[in-house]
């Protein structure tokens, strides 16, 4: 049993922090496997590296041990170790740089014409979720506010912290732009699972381009000390079909029409 579940939590898509998580959460949008991606391929040199200068620490020790070698070989130079010893550092690092600068600049591509325009603010200490693309008049508005669900009153399988009383509800497989702003103080809108972490600077409109690929509850934190419940703004993002996109959106749309 206990080896069906250590399967079951392997295979099963990690989109919140786990208990012994070592690496990072599964991807979500291309932003975050293409990361993701760099990361592996960098470990991969790590390795490398670890491997070669492990062996040169150990056949130092071994061979200007005392005991093995009471008198030690009278090596002070050697013109192509060190010629190799420097040129090799500088080409890894070229190796790495290439992709880094590419991912790093597909991240600041923003698209022209997204297919969803959301607002985030950030409040002390809950999120305002403002959906522009609906708000076509002051009777008709698709605004909320979004606060972390006490302790108390957490329901069986949800995640202390982490879950809201008001998810952001977003299509998958469609471009999103997110614009993040703060009423307050610094706040900072992060989901692992996206590859996403904008900072919310007051008196400026940032924004962010994501799309995500699957369908899911992802889920997120303020990554920027806003005050005493910073711990308490926690960001949950729900990627729903297209079509149960738009009755979700009815939903909300309809019952703030009627009550104007």
């Amino acid at each position: 049993m206990i080896v069906l579940e250590w399967l079951f939590l392997t295979i099963a898509p990690c989109d919140a922090a786990e208990p012994w998580q070592l690496g990072s959460q599964d991807a979500a949008t291309p932003m975050m496997q293409g990361i993701t991606d760099l990361h592996h391929d960098i470990f991969f040199f790590l390795i490398l590296i670890l491997v070669f200068v492990s062996r040169i620490l150990v056949r130092a020790l071994w061979h200007f041990h005392y005991q093995k070698n009471p008198i030690p070989q009278r090596i002070v130079h050697g013109t192509t170790i060190e010629i190799l010893r420097t040129i090799f550092p500088s080409i890894i690092p070229m190796f790495i740089a290439i992709p880094s600068f590419a991912l790093l600049y597909s991240m600041d591509e923003v698209v022209v014409d997204p297919a969803i325009t959301i607002k985030a603010i950030g409040h002390q200490w809950y999120r305002t979720y403002e959906y522009s693309d609906y708000n076509s008049s002051d009777e008709q508005s698709l605004t909320f506010d979004s606060y972390t669900i006490p302790e108390d009153d957490l329901e069986f399988g949800q995640s202390r912290l982490l879950e809201v009383d008001n998810r952001v509800v977003v299509p998958a497989k469609t471009h999103l732009r997110i614009i993040v702003t703060p009423a307050d103080v610094p706040h900072s809108w992060a989901v692992p699972s996206s590859g996403v972490k904008c900072d919310a600077v007051p008196g400026r409109l940032n924004q962010i381009s994501i799309s995500v690929q699957r369908e899911g509850v992802y889920y997120g934190q303020c990554s920027e000390i806003c005050g005493t419940n910073h711990a308490f703004t926690p960001i949950v993002v729900e990627a729903v079909p297209r079509k149960d996109y738009g009755s979700r959106v009815s939903n909300q749309l309809i019952p703030q029409t009627g009550e104007a």
